[in-house]
């Protein structure tokens, strides 16, 4: 193969196998579908306080930290065909590392936040290249086998909590300062994040990097004979989506105020997965939005009845059968547009 052909670059190489998917909310649209969300949720603090409801602002930042790990998710799923089942061990590994350091003294939010950051994308770097190396449901059961490592490994750590899990003696403090004590500061840090993390991805899914990832998902055989290598790019891909995963888990644990190792099972990653398809892969507003819709019907349907996941799980097949593209499929359709 030339250097000339290497230089073409995805764009120039390969514009029928990575490009942009089309529809409404591809392009600028989902750009636009984010800010109203975005605009939406900032100002449900002033909402809660005018209504007198403070469970408002708690419940938003929860679904707000799951958006962020869904977010992460749609990476390696929606852009990557990365089917990968373990993935809520990157937010539990995030979430612990809050709170074993807290447990020693250590309650800085910028030393946990690296410090977790760094633990989830090690993880991710180590299994992610041991996983990558299989295709298909064995990589999905590959992923399933290290989640349930992750979770089992902290199941054993009976010096902090073990399956009972560890409650937290504080939030974290930013150089010693408590400003996280307050729900709505710890609401609007999440959604901070969500919109960074939000943006990042965006633009890193619309640049280079990005198309061939797409490139490596359609066709990876006509990517790796044109000079790229799948493998690089999707292990990459795995790595930053690890590391966001494992900051949201650092929201999740002030949020709480607990952590267990059930936010590690394979029941998390397989909601994280919903999340992601209920709101449409590849889209990333769509994991957004799927994760808004998924907890908020959770809290719904438990209203009425014990047995409120037979509801919801009828809902989300009739949803896969009869919605092409998730919530975000849905409003394409709804606006006249479809996507290829």
């Amino acid at each position: 193969m030339s250097a000339r052909t290497s230089d073409l670059g995805i764009a120039g190489a390969v514009p029928d196998v990575a490009a942009p998917r089309g529809g409404r909310l591809a392009g600028r649209g989902t750009a636009l579908a984010a800010l109203l969300i975005f605009l939406v949720l900032a100002v449900l603090p002033p909402v809660a306080v005018a209504v007198d409801d403070p469970f408002l602002v708690v419940t938003a930042t929860r679904i707000i930290v799951f958006a962020i790990a869904a977010l992460s998710l749609d990476l390696v799923l929606g852009y990557g065909a990365m089917v990968s089942f373990g993935h809520a061990a990157f937010l539990g590994l995030g979430a612990y590392a809050v709170a074993i350091l807290s447990s020693h003294g250590i309650s800085d939010i910028l030393v946990q936040g690296v410090v977790a950051v760094a633990a989830s994308a090690l993880f991710a770097l180590v299994t992610g290249a041991i996983s990558l190396r299989t295709k298909g449901v064995y990589f999905i059961m590959i992923t399933l086998a290290f989640g349930q490592m992750a979770y089992f490994f902290m199941v054993s750590l009976s010096a902090y909590g073990g399956d009972d899990g560890l409650t937290l003696a504080g939030r974290s403090t930013l150089f010693g300062l408590p400003i996280l004590r307050s729900d709505h500061a710890l609401f609007y840090l999440s959604l901070g994040v969500l919109a960074a993390a939000f943006v990042g991805l965006r633009a890193l899914t619309l640049s280079r990097f990005g198309r061939v990832l797409r490139g490596t998902k359609e066709n990876p055989v006509r990517m790796q004979a044109i000079g790229f290598q799948p493998f690089a790019f999707q292990l990459t891909a795995y790595v930053i989506a690890g590391a966001l995963a494992g900051l949201a888990g650092v929201l999740l644990a002030n949020q709480a105020e607990f952590v267990s190792p059930a936010y590690m099972s394979w029941q998390r990653s397989g909601e994280l997965i919903v999340m992601v398809v209920l709101g449409g892969m590849g889209t990333l507003v769509g994991a957004i939005g799927g994760a808004i819709a998924l907890l908020l019907l959770e809290d719904w349907l438990a209203h009425f009845s014990e047995h409120w996941k037979l509801g919801l799980g009828v809902f989300l097949v009739l949803l896969v059968l009869f919605t092409r593209g998730g919530i975000v499929g849905g409003v394409e359709r709804l606006f006249g547009r479809t996507r290829p």
